[in-house]
């Protein structure tokens, strides 16, 4: 009984066995011949040309570009310009790989696919050509092989890739460009095997109420067909959808069908809903061949001098640019850094994305599962394809990306780099009719002018009619743009209805390992060229990644104060797309700071915390929001509220102080008793104020600090305070005694009314500055004393880098800031050891954030500098401080604009600095940008500097 009860549950297995490797037979089968990506290859025989190993056979990982495998020479696309180089490297390479076909795939139909090559491809089995060359280094292409294979023996596959083509349009399309130009078989290689009657392709055109039109394109269809059309939920187990069945005639080549299923959810990029949609080709009901591909069910509709809609909505973009590159694979990249990059751009709070050529697959299919809007771009670098070869290239393109549905528009070329006769040929394989655009061109309604100033334009933009929506804008060079400005843009640009978003330039720093330097110096973005990236080249981030992450949060928050009337509630305004405010969550922490903080290892720590209920709000509502404020808050230092997604991605944490300025300071300075009285001492030009064991003294000329001392060490902050931004002439000093404390008062002329210095008897040093108060002119409406073009203001002092270790301080950070860019730094106790990292250069060390340059919100801060350390207290809100000059870059080719002019000294104290250029002069940019003006009234009281300067030794 047993054995027979054995026996069928053996039976059962193979029959169930069986039926899947049948259900398996009707699929298509993909056989990779190279590794799926970079990360996973397969080695190949290879022999390279010219340049590096050269002119003779050796092993190649399939796939990558042959440059970053140690072979050929790099070559960076403006060799014909900034490079002055005759012409660029033109090695050719020889692959060759053997691979078997089994005997059972005789009667099937077999393609070879090559996902990409650069640049012209000529392909062999055993001998043969099985094809014309292929022109184009950045599509998808393939060759039917069926006839030129040996099955159940060993096939050998050659494959001949030219990095230059014969053919001078696709060079001057993909070569002549402000880009790196490689070689090689970067993308994977595969075989695609299915039955000889199938199904070649479908594209899909499926709307946000469930209704889908299809085109199938078939092969050999014999008598009585159908097709099966059915769908199902990706991540979803249970499924009951109807399958629709549609006969299919004889012998026909293309069929075009027609369904609906209810209860869809539709797909955008903040419900990126998808759907596994499967056809079946079948003969008396025996399936002969099944495809799938996932696709979203959404309504597109582009209406001119109005708006891009997706499924009723009115979208406005939120998007950058991004190469496909990675620095130790070129374009040879995977799916883990495709989701990497996708999470990263949706991290930002960035809703699109556009290229310069069609991407990897996987970076697509990541777009469409974690919602990103796409513009797919046919290339073309400032020039077009020739009609012929265009044709081609934007067949493989649509035909590969069409039924994605993130692509929402199509880009044909880039800076003129169209060919007019090529848009009609994107609706011949698109079902959706998305339509075609010329990236910075105002064409066929859609205005996508590139670099806008801030005044753009002449009946353009919100003075125009056409919708506009610049495809580049805010150029990252080294720290230049993206952040820096783009506020300003972005608010102004959104009060026009015709506004449809922008895309940033660009998303990463494109530098590449050089395998043929030695040394120090690893990774090349060849100069300024190729560093325009909102984080480097490995995706580490700069500062203006997360002002980016704040502009363009889809929660915002009304400006407003914390004081001691605050009693929890916010406006905040809810700028999702397609999702409700209390879709989101948000939470409140209040964090409080020891006041030993800057004399210790101690950190802030949580005191309250609790979750804000968010009220129904549609997009583009604004609602109150409150949360109880328990007895201890204000104990609290700073309120620190994070947001985040349905998903649960962090939209952004805000913070604000609980209390000002003064309050901290008198909070974190540590005081000491001391019976003996603090003096002052007058030694020929020289006057001393002593406290405890610090010393400081003063040039009685200048009012400047000569030396500082506490007994243990001299301190090194010299040559200060000296003026910035301000013309003062030092008129008289007076010294004196204030019971214990002891006073250095100097007047001036000019900017500074008088700087007083009172040092107290446990060594702390006060200064107070009046500056701005006497407007020395005439009264009334026109009498006030002005000055214009300010970008810097405050005072600056002299202390050496060298030996200088970190520095701990309370207030907006981590990252530095320009006057364009202080959103995206938020008030804690930040630390950070010193580092010399210039933004876009530093590529063998590059770590964020940059240790020097202006620092916002300064409220107190331990500088680390061994014997040489010291803190300071700021009684002032809104006070910047500098630290240090960040180092310029080292290997500028061209005329670029790193950073602005930086004012003298090494450590400031400022109430105004710079804005940072976004590759076009600062005039062209918003108000932020610009510099500001000093203006002074008779009566005003001026404004006021008070800082405190602890020189004590260790107080640890």
């Amino acid at each position: 009984m047993k054995i027979k009860h054995l026996n069928l549950r053996l039976l059962n297995f193979l029959i169930l066995i069986f039926l899947a490797s049948q259900l398996r037979a009707q699929e298509t089968k993909e056989i990779y011949l190279s590794g799926k990506d970079f990360e996973h290859t397969v080695e190949w025989d290879f022999m390279v040309t010219d340049g590096m190993n050269s002119n003779e056979w050796s092993k190649i990982d399939v796939p990558n570009q042959w440059e970053l495998e140690g072979f050929g020479t790099y070559t960076y696309g403006r060799w014909y310009k900034e490079l002055e180089q005759e012409e660029p490297s033109k090695e050719e390479g020889f692959y060759k790989y053997e691979f078997e076909v089994p005997e059972e795939y005789k009667d099937k139909s077999v393609k070879i696919v090559f996902g990409g090559v650069m640049t012209d491809t000529e392909v062999k089995i055993n001998g043969e050509k099985v094809g014309p060359k292929h022109h184009g280094g950045f599509y998808q292409f393939e060759y039917d092989i069926t006839d030129f294979l040996k099955f159940g023996e060993k096939n050998l596959l050659e494959v001949h890739v030219w990095k230059h083509s014969e053919n001078h349009n696709v060079n001057r399309a993909e070569r002549y460009a402000d880009w790196w130009l490689f070689g090689g078989i970067y993308r994977p290689v595969w075989l695609e095997v299915k039955p000889r009657t199938n199904i070649d392709h479908f594209a899909v055109d499926a709307k946000m109420d469930g209704s889908l039109t299809a085109e199938l394109d078939l092969k050999n269809i014999p008598e009585n067909a159908q097709i099966e059309a059915t769908i199902s939920p990706v991540g979803e187990t249970d499924s009951d959808y109807k399958t629709y069945s549609f006969p299919i005639a004889t012998n026909t080549e293309k069929k075009i069908i027609e369904a609906k299923w209810e209860n869809i959810k539709p797909w955008n990029p903040e419900q990126p809903n998808l759907y596994e949609l499967q056809f079946k080709l079948t003969q008396n009901g025996k399936t002969i061949h099944e495809v799938s591909d996932r696709i979203g069910f959404r309504t597109l509709e582009f209406r001119k001098k109005d708006g891009i809609y997706v499924n009723g909505t009115k979208i406005l973009m939120k998007g950058v640019n991004r190469h496909t590159i990675y620095p130790e694979s070129g374009r040879s990249t995977s799916k883990r850094i495709s989701i990497m990059d996708v999470n990263l751009i949706k991290d930002m709070n960035m809703n699109a994305v556009r290229f310069h050529y069609p991407p990897d697959k996987h970076f697509l299919e990541a777009c469409d599962s974690l919602g990103l809007f796409v513009l797919n771009e046919v290339a073309g670098w400032q020039n077009p394809y020739d009609t012929k070869t265009g044709r081609q290239l934007v067949k493989e393109t649509v035909k590969r990306d069409v039924n994605h549905p993130s692509i929402i528009i199509w880009d044909q070329g880039n800076e003129g780099g169209w060919n007019y006769e090529l848009d009609a040929v994107f609706h011949e394989y698109d079902l959706q009719k998305r339509i075609v655009i010329h990236p910075w061109a105002d064409f066929n309604g859609w205005d996508t002018h590139h670099y806008p100033t801030y005044q753009t334009g002449v009946h353009r933009f919100g003075a125009g009619e056409n919708v506009f929506f610049p495809t580049e804008f805010m150029h990252g060079t080294y720290d230049n743009g993206h952040g820096a400005g783009l506020d300003d843009f972005w608010n102004r640009y959104k009060e026009s209805p015709l506004f449809a978003g922008g895309f940033l330039w660009v998303f990463n720093d494109a530098a590449v390992l050089r395998t043929d330097w030695e040394g120090d110096r690893k990774y090349d973005s060849k100069g300024n060229l190729a560093p325009d990236g909102i984080l480097g080249p490995h995706r580490e981030k700069e500062g203006s990644f997360f002002t980016i992450k704040e502009v363009w949060a889809p929660i915002q928050f009304e400006p407003r104060l914390i004081t001691e009337t605050f009693d929890g509630t916010f406006l905040v305004t809810n700028n999702f797309l397609f999702s409700n405010l209390n879709s989101a969550t948000m939470n409140y922490r209040v964090m409080k700071a020891p006041k030993e903080v800057f004399y210790s290892d101690s950190g802030p720590s949580q005191i309250a915390s609790g979750a804000i209920d968010l009220p129904d709000a549609e997009p583009g509502e604004r609602r109150k929001i409150k949360f109880g404020l328990g007895d201890n808050f204000f104990e609290g230092d700073w309120l620190e509220i994070t947001a985040a997604d349905q998903h649960g991605r962090e939209i952004y944490t805000w913070t604000w102080p609980i209390h000002r300025a003064d309050y901290f300071a008198d909070k974190f300075l540590l005081k000491k008793e001391n019976k003996k009285a603090a003096f002052a001492e007058e030694n020929g030009n020289k006057i001393t104020l002593s406290g405890g064991d610090v010393k400081v003294t003063f040039d009685k000329n200048s009012g400047h600090i000569t030396s500082v001392s506490n007994g243990k060490s001299e301190i090194p902050l010299v040559n200060g305070p000296r003026p910035i931004g301000m013309k003062v002439e030092f008129q008289e000093v007076k010294i004196k005694q204030d019971g214990d404390k002891a006073i250095f008062a100097m007047k001036y002329a000019g900017g500074i009314e008088d700087i007083v210095w009172t040092m107290y008897p446990d060594g702390r040093l006060h200064m107070e500055m009046t500056a701005l108060k006497n407007a020395r002119g005439g009264d009334g409406f026109d009498g006030a004393f002005y000055e214009g073009n300010i970008d810097k203001f405050g005072i600056t002092f002299d202390f050496p880098e060298e030996g200088v270790n970190g520095f701990k301080w309370f207030g907006k950070g981590p990252y530095r800031v320009w006057k364009n860019r202080l959103k995206g730094t938020e008030y804690s106790i930040w630390q950070k050891d010193y580092n010399q990292t210039i933004t876009g250069e530093s590529f063998e060390n590059l770590i964020y954030p940059e240790f020097k340059g202006y620092h916002a919100n300064f409220l107190g801060g331990y500088l680390d500098a061994g014997n040489n350390s010291f803190r300071v207290f700021s009684e002032n809100d809104k006070m910047f401080l500098r630290l240090f000059t960040p180092d310029e870059p080292k290997n500028m080719i061209s005329n670029a604009h790193p950073q602005p002019e930086f004012p003298e000294g090494n450590i400031s104290f400022m109430y105004e600095i710079p804005a940072m250029r976004a590759f076009k002069p600062l005039s062209h940019q918003g108000p932020s940008s610009q510099p500001t003006n000093i203006r002074i009234k008779s009566g005003d009281d001026g404004i006021t500097m008070n800082l405190w300067f602890d020189f004590r030794k260790n107080q640890e």
